[in-house]
Formats: structure tokens, sequence, C-alpha cells
């Protein structure tokens, strides 16, 4: 009986078990490995892969000559002198999916550009494989060298020569068109002092230059200018159509045409249209006033207190000076069903 319950010896496999409790040295390697690469990836900053601070241009994409190099770093290093401001430019190879706004931010904090306090620290950094490019402005320069400026000088100095394959020049431009905005300079007197590197209008500036306004995206600037000039083309088309009120209209309109348009097109472009429509609004009414429909339907608004004109109903409104509009039931007017839409990114070629 003992010895038919006699525990068999133990094979050889058995007999290399650890024991229960002890866990073999790989097994806890492999998991400390595994927590450490969690908490690596946890962590925000460890995981992008800034480049070390060689100097004051960092051209690791090699879109830049030797000698574009050497000039970049004695201009950025006079401003440095003459101003206590740092500037740094870095090209990349690639961003590794990574967007350019934070990959800049993360180059400009690992830097540390500028003066301890002052934050006095610019960083253009191009990207060209995914042909991106941002100017990192720090908190101490933002006041002279704004959101507003910095977008203007890549649309401006550096987009338009990027397009054309001339990297070197539009390194060059951008960056003495930065270091004129901080130090103060208009781009006219940049051109006389620079030559021919400087930052000229083009006419692609000009062109740009009418619709310059607050930095807005362009599916934005479409929704708001619907609904700006929905409202005041509206009433504006009201006030041409309707005999004796619309000349009090016209001159309703007049504070409006000069200040919402601002928010799409500018300030530029808002003068511009104010102009067409002091100009084009009374033409436009005297040239209908001679009609024969608009003869009708003045004389109507005077004997018959109201007139149709184009499936509306315009009242007098009781006689009070007033005018009102209806639309008839079988006129059936309505939106065409169109849509709208864009897009687009700044700082980018």
């Amino acid at each position: 009986m003992g010895s038919a319950l006699a525990r068999p010896p133990a094979s050889p496999l058995e007999s290399r078990r650890p024991r229960l409790g002890i866990r073999p040295w790989w097994r806890t390697a492999t998991r400390l490995a595994a927590i450490c690469l969690l908490l690596l990836l946890a962590v925000p900053g460890l995981a992008t892969d800034v480049p070390y601070l060689t100097g004051r241009v960092t051209d690791e994409a090699e879109i830049l000559s030797a000698e574009t190099r050497e000039k970049l770093g004695t201009l950025l290093k006079v401003h440095e002198d003459q101003t206590g401001n740092q500037i740094a430019v870095l090209t990349l190879r690639s961003l590794d999916g990574e967007s350019v706004e934070q990959y800049a931010l993360d180059v400009f904090n690992t830097w540390k550009l500028g003066r301890k306090g002052k934050d006095n620290g610019v960083l253009l950094l191009v990207a060209p494989q995914e042909r991106r490019m941002r100017i990192e402005v720090g908190y101490g320069l933002e006041g002279t060298l704004t959101d507003v400026a910095a977008s203007r000088i890549i649309r401006n100095a550096i987009a338009p020569r990027f397009k054309e394959g001339k990297f070197d020049q539009g390194v060059m431009d951008g960056v003495q068109a930065i270091v004129g905005t901080l130090e103060g300079r208009e781009p006219a007197a940049m051109d006389e002092e620079a030559g021919d590197g400087a930052v000229a209008e083009t006419g692609t500036g000009k062109a740009e230059s009418f619709f310059e306004g607050p930095e807005l995206a362009w599916p934005e600037r479409i929704l708001i200018g619907a609904f700006i000039f929905g409202i005041i083309g509206l009433f504006t088309v009201i006030g041409v159509l309707t005999p004796g009120m619309g000349w009090f209209l016209y001159l309703f309109l007049i504070p409006f045409w000069a200040m919402f348009p601002i928010v799409v097109i500018g300030t530029r472009g808002t003068l511009y249209l104010l102009v067409t429509y002091l100009v084009a609004y009374p033409v436009i009414k005297l040239a209908l006033s001679r009609t024969d429909w608009y003869a009708k339907a003045s004389r109507d608004i005077k004997t018959k207190g109201s007139a149709a004109i184009g499936g509306f109903t315009i009242g007098s409104g009781g006689g009070s000076g007033s005018s009102s509009w209806s639309s008839h039931s079988s006129g059936g007017f309505s939106g065409g069903g169109g849509s709208s839409g864009g897009g687009g990114a700044s700082g980018s070629w």
C-alpha cells in the first residue's frame, strides 16, 4: 500500500522549475522594461526628438547653402548684440507626424531661446517634406512681433520664395523681415538697406493685403461674410427698389458698410467697398427711378398704399413714411440650395 501511494521521482524538467513564488530574472526584467517604456510615452515632451542647439542656424534638412548659413549667422549675431533678442533657424527633414505648432513649441522650450525673465526669443522652423513652417515667438516679443505680423511675413516674404523652390532666399527674406519688425523698420526701409535679399512688396503681396484683417480661416470668413453681407445686402436691395423710403436707408446703411466688412476683408477692402456703395447706390436708384415699373410702384404707394415689386408687396405703413415688405404666397421666393466650403492652413506653401 505504502509503495503504491509513494510519489514517483521528479523528472529532470521538474527539478529545474523555480519554486513557487520565485520569478525568473528575465520575467522581472521584461516587466520593468515595459513599465519604463510606458512612463516614457506618458511624460509629455520626452517622445519628441528635439535636435541639439548647435548654433543660430541648424540646417538638418540641408536646404541652405553654406554661404546662406554664414550670412544668417552673422545677421542674427549682430541683431542679438544690439538688442539682446535671440533668433534661431531650424530646418527639419520631417515632423514625423507631429504638428508644426507643437514641435516648434517643444524646440523653443528645450532650447530656451531668449534671456531669462525677458523671454525675447524667436524660432523660425521649416519642414520642407510636409511643406510647413512656423514662427514661434517668446512672451516678451509678442507685442512687437505679433501674430498678424508673423503671419504676414510667412505669406509675403517666405512662402512665395518656397513655392519657387528658392529656400535660401525664402529663409533669408523671412529672417530679414523678422529682424526688421523687431527693430521697428518698415518694409520699404528694409528694401533699401538689405538690397535684393530684402522683403519686397510683390504683386502677390498687394493682392493678399486687400484681404488683411483678423486672422480667420477661410471657412470662418465665408460664414461670417455670408451673415454680414446677407443682412446689409438685403436692406441695400430693399432701399434701392423702394420709392421714397430708399433714400433714408441709403444714409442709414453707411455706418454698417463702413464697419462690419472689416471683420472679413480688412480695412482697405472695406474702404473700397464703402466707396463703391456710396457711388453705386444712388446711380442705380436714379436709373431705376426712370423705369416705368418704378414710376408705377411710386404711384401705387401714394394712391393705394402698397405696390407689388418682384413678388413682394411694398406697403406705405399707414402714411407714416415707412415702407414694409411682404412676400406673395405664390411668389415662390426661396434659396437656390447652394453650398459653400473652403480650407487652408497658415504657414504652408
